[in-house]
């Protein structure tokens, strides 16, 4: 049976255990825990060793760059757009006008930091022990770290070899662990499904309604207009991207954890036809830079919070809104409850209280879901749309030009590390 039947019919069973049996629907949540554990233990034993061959597969270090400065471009962009779009559509349907703000309690966020810290977050960066990085799963330092090994390994050339062999054995091993941790993907669903009915129920969906139907109108914007013509403007097989990956956005969807399909994702957009190196790049960073599914939903919220206590909604104050959260949302990286986190950090900078965020806590793992996968299908096209750049350039450029910026001729790498798609 296919892993997406699977996971539709554990879907069914967690929510039936859920509404029927709430205290066993609420054990049942070591399952799902079980299931990210083993996702998380895996991803950066992957994701470093791909990082650094792809880096090291570059022919030189000015294309690393300009991966890295058209990524990050790409991010920026996208992001805003879906930003103005968001309130724009959150500020003409009006979602926020008599919700029940009154009945709200902060006790629900005691837990969380009020803030991002940008001092934190550059630390967080450029982590001063890469074994405690990688114990503590921080994602971005791992990334940078990847990146200036994989520079100093084109550096040096042949006498990298040894290792990138031993990098390439990893990187296989750790894809088989991938595919056997992923066969039990639907026991992580039943898991969490079991547990988000059990603990959350439905009561404060009908008083949120509003907020949930334009947070998932605005994703199926994103993901059924304006991707398609981001799509359409770099001629991207869009409809067959979204057929390659859509059995790991429905399991992103449910499980409410990106990581979880970290690596299979690079897999599956290699086989797509986006090279390696590009994806093992794009991939990772976007998942601390591209978060697109949860900065419209932080938008949405805003505006939500900001009608329900009568505040400015003027396009200046809107404006400003988008302006925070473009700032803030780069901070995401390496935060616990980062898309709460952000949210109450951009609330406190525009002077909302944190009790309304508290209301939202209850439909929270609802449109969680849809963010979630709307992030995974973000971050595929983001490396579809860069690797389509670099080819176009490698085109105009001719097989036949050198680059004048080589690192080290080509074929002292060619042994150390194996050709765009080798297995």
């Amino acid at each position: 049976m296919p892993i997406g039947v699977q996971s539709i019919i554990a879907v069914g069973l967690g929510a039936l255990i859920g509404s029927l049996a709430p205290s066993a629907g609420e054990q049942m949540k070591i399952l799902g825990d079980i299931f990210l554990n083993l996702v998380q233990v895996v991803v950066l034993p992957l994701v470093f060793p791909l990082i650094v061959l792809g880096i090291a597969r570059m022919e030189s270090i000015k294309k690393v760059g300009r991966i890295a400065g058209k990524a990050i471009l790409y991010f920026e962009i996208v992001t805003t757009v879906i930003l103005l779009l968001t309130v724009g559509l959150a500020k003409f349907t009006g979602i926020g006008k008599g919700a029940p703000v009154e009945g709200a309690s902060s006790e629900d966020l005691k837990s969380l930091d009020q803030g991002v810290d940008f001092h934190e977050l550059v630390l967080h960066a450029v982590p001063k022990n890469i074994f405690a990085a990688f114990s503590e799963g921080n994602l971005l330092g791992a990334i940078v770290f990847a990146l200036l090994v994989g520079v100093a390994m084109a550096a040096i050339g042949e006498k990298s070899a040894p290792f990138a062999s031993v990098l390439e054995s990893v990187a296989a091993v750790m894809f088989k662990v991938v595919g056997y941790v992923i066969r039990i993907a639907p026991l992580g669903v039943l898991g969490f499904i079991s547990y988000d009915v059990a603990h959350y129920g439905f009561g404060n969906l009908r008083s949120l309604l509003g907020f949930v139907a334009v947070v998932y109108a605005g994703l199926a914007i994103v993901v059924g207009v304006l991707f398609p013509l981001i799509a359409a403007i770099y001629r991207i097989r869009y409809v067959d991207l979204l057929k390659s990956i859509a059995g790991l956005a429905g399991i992103a969807f449910v499980t409410r954890s990106s990581e979880a399909v970290l690596a299979p994702l690079m897999g599956k957009l290699e086989a797509f036809g986006i090279s390696r190196s590009t994806t093992s790049f794009v991939v990772p960073l976007g998942y601390s830079f591209n978060t697109d599914g949860s900065v419209l939903y932080q938008a949405a919220a805003l505006v939500f919070l900001a009608n329900a206590y009568g505040a400015d909604t003027s396009l200046p104050a809107l404006l400003l809104m988008v302006g925070v959260l473009v700032i803030l949302s780069k901070g995401m990286a390496g935060v616990a409850s980062a898309s709460i986190v952000v949210l109450i950090a951009a609330g406190n900078s525009i002077g909302l209280p944190a009790e309304g965020i508290a209301l939202l806590l209850g439909v929270d793992f609802i449109v969680d879901m849809a963010r979630t996968g709307v992030n995974v299908i973000g971050n595929s096209l983001a490396a579809a749309v860069v690797d389509g750049s670099e080819k176009r350039r490698e085109a105009k450029r001719g097989p036949g030009d050198e680059p004048a910026d080589s690192v080290t001729p080509e074929p002292q790498l060619a042994h150390a590390v194996p050709k765009e798609g080798a297995p």
